[in-house]
């Protein structure tokens, strides 16, 4: 598969605290994959320096190359609010605004300057259908979003993400406040939205990683142990530390 994000020496520092240390990785376009780790090990951290939103933190610095499509994320040439269109993110907690479904999902392209209404309705239909909440709401658009399950204001969140037209979406343990009904069908969304996404995501479920993602990358005091195809690393991990993580033994 043809590499979407190539990220080489990475660092990052927190003031101090040297949190992300020499990392080195490749992930596939088109593919799931899944970061796993300890609490605390950097997995977040990272997948927060694809869109940049580590910028928000005061006294981080970051060293090293992170390029999306051969572009480098942290050139001055980068403009944030492009990179942001480029790079989805859905969140742990499902986090609606607290205005109605449509406009949850217009919010993106309203900001990106679509103010035509026929746009704005495909772009909520198409975003919606993509997150697999189309036929549930169809009826409902122009209801407050706080008025659906969990599970659906989740998949909402993923339509808003989408509706900006992304290469990448990453998702930050985006089932884990979830009941296992929910979590189900976003894995089923997942698998689907791999064919026009690249698609990078924090878990801490060691099944939801082997069921869902295509490469999986292992981290352990900020640093990669080790990465590769999900089903090589699970069933045949090269590192001491990998097999002692995913059977259960720390972490």
């Amino acid at each position: 598969m043809p590499t979407k994000i190539s990220v080489t020496d990475l660092q990052l520092y927190y003031s101090d605290f040297h949190a992300l240390k020499k990392l080195n990785l490749e992930i596939p376009e088109h593919a799931v994959t899944a970061l796993i780790g300890p609490s605390g090990c950097g997995k977040s951290t990272f997948l927060r320096t694809i869109n940049r939103m580590n910028d928000f933190i005061p006294g981080v610095r970051i060293e090293g190359s992170l390029q999306i499509s051969g572009e480098d994320v942290y050139s001055p040439q980068m403009q944030v609010e492009t990179l942001r269109k480029r790079v989805g993110m859905v969140f742990q907690q499902p986090n609606p605004f607290l205005s109605s479904i449509y406009d949850n999902v217009a919010y993106g392209p309203r900001l990106h300057k679509i103010k035509d209404k026929k746009r704005l309705d495909e772009l909520v239909e198409q975003s919606l259908i993509g997150a697999s909440l189309w036929n549930e709401v169809k009826d409902l658009l122009h209801k407050s979003a706080m008025g659906l399950s969990g599970g659906q204001q989740q998949r909402l969140c993923i339509a808003r993400a989408l509706a900006v037209q992304p290469e990448v979406l990453l998702m930050d343990e985006s089932t884990s406040a979830l009941d296992p009904i929910s979590t189900l069908k976003i894995e089923e969304l997942v698998q689907e939205l791999k064919e026009k996404y690249t698609i990078v995501m924090v878990t801490h479920n060691m099944h939801q990683a082997a069921r869902v993602s295509d490469q999986t990358v292992f981290f352990l005091n900020g640093e990669v142990v080790e990465a590769g195809q999900t089903e090589e690393l699970f069933s045949n991990p090269v590192d001491s530390r990998t097999e002692q993580y995913i059977t259960g033994r720390f972490g």
